[in-house]
């Protein structure tokens, strides 16, 4: 092939060009760094052997971030079968192992014990776990997250009904630097409300014992910022233990909690000077409860 660089006329052979299957590892990783871990999925891992390889360097596995693809499909009643899980145990499972240890984000959804316990024994940098939408994770593997995984700082164990206040006990007592914990729940059923999509008779299993896990809370947590109880069963009772207890709170999210009332609120809160932000029940905001069947259980049917 000839080109006019202006000068006259250049013969460029394929020695010029480019073999980019050539390029070190070094290279390799410094340019799949600035890739998401979901562009690295669908990219350089199908391109050839060595950079399918260079994306399972443990440096590039220190994050595993499933929340954003959940959130780019429209939810489904099939996310919450046994085969669902194993999809995504085995998925989570394979990226603690590229890791080598390095895991310092989780954010996922649909796991079980089983892989939540494998990478508690893997992980012990670990700083943020999100396990949303979790039935079978229960006590067991939370309290091996705790013992293992020291430098939580963040947790969202929202709707995640397997755990019981148990396991705030343990994170308390073990994790002194976690600062932010969310454990939203459902909406109650109500035929008003807007759709949501899971099993009815996980639904049923939401935690009816919102202020003792506010009284774990301030027991054990006070270095807590960031606290989030959407639709718990919190009453002005616990409320005010958790502020009694955790004075450095910024910021608390109280949004359906219809237990409480606005001045109970106001005044629980009034010695919390640290507090930028509070999102309060909203009793007017009409929600309603998809009923669905968990495919393949007799008991939905």
């Amino acid at each position: 092939m000839e080109v006019n660089d202006g000068q006259g006329k250049v013969e460029m052979g394929s020695g010029l060009c480019p073999d980019w299957s050539e390029m070190t590892r070094e290279c390799l990783l410094d340019i799949f760094s600035r890739l998401s871990q979901e562009e690295r999925w669908i990219g350089p891992m199908l391109v050839s052997k060595s950079w399918m390889n260079a994306c399972f360097d443990p440096s590039l596995n220190t994050i595993f971030d499933l929340e954003t693809r959940f959130l780019s499909f429209p939810e489904s009643i099939n996310w919450w079968t046994p085969e669902f899980e194993d999809k995504i145990d085995f998925f989570f499972q394979s990226v603690v192992d590229r890791s080598q240890g390095g895991l310092k984000e989780i954010k996922i959804r649909h796991c079980t014990d089983r892989s939540l316990s494998y990478a508690a024994q893997r992980c012990p940098k670990l700083e943020v776990l999100w396990i949303k939408s979790c039935p079978n994770v229960t006590d067991a593997s939370m309290m091996n997250i705790a013992s293992n995984c020291r430098n939580l700082k963040e947790v969202d164990i929202s709707y995640s009904y397997g755990l019981s206040h148990d396991s705030l006990t343990m994170l308390g007592r073990n994790c002194k630097n976690l600062k932010t914990l969310k454990r939203n729940q459902y909406p109650r059923l109500n035929t008003h409300m807007p759709t949501i999509i899971a099993p009815l008779d996980y639904l049923a299993r939401y935690s009816k014992y919102g202020n003792a896990e506010a009284e774990i809370i301030a027991r054990h947590m006070p270095q807590f910022k960031h606290l989030e109880f959407r639709y718990s069963t919190l009453t002005a009772q616990g409320l005010a233990s958790v502020c009694e207890g955790c004075k450095d709170l910024e910021y608390m999210n109280l949004y359906g909690c219809i237990y409480l009332r606005s001045e109970e609120i106001t005044t629980c809160t009034s010695s919390l000077n640290n507090l930028k932000e509070i999102n309060k029940p909203n009793f007017m905001f009409p929600m309603a409860i998809l009923r669905m069947s968990r495919p393949g259980n007799p008991r939905d049917e």
